[in-house]
């Protein structure tokens, strides 16, 4: 823990502290150079004794710097002090969503749709920086009191994609946003922020998260294989547009989900259109052990495929009814071949006695 009053290579003068988590504090400071107040994350614990993962943060940090997006929190400045690394970003005065949720239990779609547009938005100018968060949840997500959102942790996010992650608040705090294929040990492609901000979605309009579990690996394999709970059974007043933006973005099949954020983006601004609220609802059918399997199935394919099951249920049926049927005769026949033994054992008994 850094004191107030003490200095971060020798121009970040620390205020007081703002945040604290299992991989880093966040400070409050003042830059004595530039004359502003700043925030200064400073890694702790096993991730700043770890030269592979401080090297990948210097680096992932460095590249996130260059993104310049009102809903991107700007990173100023990567360094290290006396064995101590960290990054200088813009100060924000706001709360996470993750406070807001706490706060509120749930938004209102209007609300929501205003939140993923900025979200999607900001997404969008990294990806077409071709960088990755890696950790979209609403605790790197801050809200001013205007109503902007200022998305966080980039550089953080990105490296610990490389390292065992040890903090277990850390993993626990991910794991409900985790894209199946991360789940799967496969690596992040821009649609797997696309997975964690449906999944963002669908905890803002409900208030919870679709997956829970007593520990990461539980909530982990049910990414991997369980269907997404259906949030209009909780909220049946929700336009079928809205559902469908989660079900796409949250599909298995990273093929299945929006092809990048702008996409995404562009789905959300337009849901709430009059030619678009009642559109049926999407439906994506997959293997747990072949996701290259997925295919989304629209109303008539479903009919299609619920036909194709109801025929194979008759035909079941049928052949049990033939079964039932061919078994009756054989016990008929075996019957009647019983009596014809009998009879004919009787008749040979009454002719011997007869002639003696």
């Amino acid at each position: 823990m850094i004191i107030k009053g003490a200095k971060i290579n020798d121009r970040y003068a620390i205020i007081r502290t703002i945040g604290e988590g299992g991989m880093a504090n966040v400070y409050l400071a003042y830059d004595t150079i530039l004359d502003r107040n700043v925030a200064v994350k400073v890694l702790r614990g096993d991730l700043a004794n770890d030269d592979k993962f401080v090297r990948r943060f210097q680096r992932e940090a460095l590249s996130a710097s260059s993104l310049n997006h009102p809903n991107i929190v700007e990173m100023y400045d990567v360094g290290e002090d006396d064995g101590q690394y960290y990054i200088v970003m813009e100060y924000v005065e706001g709360k996470t969503l993750k406070q807001l949720l706490k706060r509120r239990g749930s938004l209102t779609i209007t609300e929501v749709i205003d939140i993923m547009s900025q979200l999607t938005d900001g997404m969008a100018h990294a990806h077409d920086s071709y960088i990755i968060h890696r950790d979209i949840k609403p605790q790197n997500i801050m809200i001013l009191e205007n109503g902007l959102i200022k998305i966080t942790d980039f550089g953080i996010a990105q490296a610990l994609n490389s390292t065992q992650l040890t903090q277990t608040n850390s993993v626990m705090g991910s794991v409900h946003y985790l894209p199946p294929e991360q789940a799967n040990g496969k690596g992040s492609t821009i649609r797997s922020d696309i997975y964690s901000m449906g999944i963002l979605m669908y905890e803002l309009l409900s208030g919870s998260v679709p997956y829970r579990g007593d520990n990461a690996v539980e909530i982990a394999l049910k990414h991997l294989k369980e269907p997404l709970p259906s949030i209009r059974k909780k909220l049946p007043e929700l336009p079928q547009s809205i559902e469908n933006i989660i079900l796409k973005a949250t599909a298995k099949n990273p093929q299945n989900r929006y092809k990048d954020a702008r996409e995404m983006h562009q789905d959300i601004i337009t849901a709430m259109d009059e030619t678009r609220v009642n559109e049926k609802r999407y439906v994506y059918q997959y293997s747990e052990t072949d996701m290259d399997s997925t295919r989304v199935l629209d109303d008539a394919a479903r009919e299609v495929k619920e036909q194709a099951a109801l025929k194979k249920e008759d035909m079941k049926r049928l052949e049990k009814q033939e079964s039932q049927k061919q078994n009756k005769i054989l016990f008929i026949l075996d019957s009647i071949f019983t009596v014809l033994v009998e009879m004919t054992a009787l008749i040979i008994f009454l002719l011997h006695y007869l002639t003696e």
